[in-house]
């Protein structure tokens, strides 16, 4: 299968998951990039913002730019106004018997709602003017949402390239290294950051991402020698840090996400999930911290789900899947 990969200029978190995992399942000879990115196939950013990278890439995504405009599917790959005007500038070049399939990354529940948030609701009028996605993937895809049935969950996922190494002993208790980008946050930062050893690890009130001591792969190895890591929903419900600790085999204690995840993470056997109201937070994390076979028990577990069900690759093969039904 042979991809027209329409994407934005810039990072976009779902949309880079979804290249790296369709590089490394069909090949990156097979991705025709509109536009092409460097950072793709020549490390120039930092995690997260490389989450696209795929290591000997450069040369086949180069020939696969050079051969014929020939594909099989094509796919808008993300909510953005950029990559609308893009798609939009070169849809009349799409043969009507090539499916178009359109990822939606946003951190809104409706169908483009990153469009409506960025101002520029109208580019989704004009797409659907122009023809119908054929088939949607939606990262907001809400519990109890009712959607046609050409529009499927698509969570993000993680990308196995960036696992750090195993770490040294583990030297924080519990940690929540996140900016207040929805109340919830400010509320468990509020409630968090005057026990077991938040203040000094830096799970405090008013954190700002460009001051982040702890940036790139640092992170990655830093949340791996973390007793117990929080989770709790941003802009959107879903975030990388849902993946990102069980990955790295470590604990999550986390906000059910309120969110559609096939093969989700199963409550005190890969995570364990507090309530909504946060009544049994602390309460949860100190028994944990005591219970060190129970909390490495289910890190363990955790690593193993994450590997069998939600990798870049996995997600890839399960679009790949659905997009063979379209043809």
């Amino acid at each position: 299968m042979k991809i027209l990969f329409i994407r934005h200029p810039k990072f976009d978190y779902l949309q880079d998951l979804t290249y790296s995992g369709l590089a490394k399942v069909l090949g990156p000879q097979n991705i025709i990039e509109c536009r092409w990115n460097t950072g793709y196939h020549i490390k120039t950013k930092k995690y997260p913002k490389s989450l696209g990278y795929v290591q000997g890439s450069l040369l086949a995504s180069i020939k696969s730019q050079l051969k014929s405009r020939r594909f099989d599917v094509a796919i808008v790959a993300s909510c953005k106004p950029a990559t609308f005007e893009n798609y939009l500038s070169i849809a009349a070049e799409i043969p009507a018997s090539t499916p178009v399939v359109f990822i939606d990354g946003g951190d809104r529940s409706e169908i483009g709602g990153d469009l409506i948030r960025l101002n520029r609701p109208e580019l989704m009028k004009q797409v659907f003017a122009v023809r119908p996605f054929d088939l949607i993937f939606k990262r907001e895809y809400l519990l109890g949402a009712t959607f046609e049935k050409y529009i499927l969950p698509l969570p993000f996922s993680f990308n196995t390239d960036v696992l750090p190494k195993a770490g040294g002993p583990l030297k924080y208790d519990v940690t929540f290294w996140a900016v207040e980008s929805h109340p919830v946050r400010s509320k468990v930062l509020t409630l968090m950051e005057d026990q077991f050893d938040c203040k000094e690890n830096g799970t405090v009130r008013n954190q700002v991402f460009s001051k982040y001591n702890r940036k790139g792969h640092k992170y990655l190895e830093e949340l791996s020698r973390c007793k117990i890591t929080l989770n709790f929903r941003g802009a959107g419900w879903d975030t990388l840090r849902y993946w990102e600790v069980p990955a790295i085999g470590r604990m999550m204690l986390s906000q059910k996400p309120q969110i559609v995840i096939p093969n989700n993470l199963k409550h005190e056997e890969s995570v364990v999930f507090c309530r909504d109201d946060l009544s049994d937070l602390l309460e949860r994390c100190t028994y944990y911290l005591k219970n060190e076979k129970k909390r490495e028990a289910i890190a363990e577990k955790a690593k193993k789900h994450i590997l069998q069900y939600h990798t870049d690759v996995k997600r890839a093969e399960y679009i790949l899947s659905n997009i063979k039904h379209l043809r």
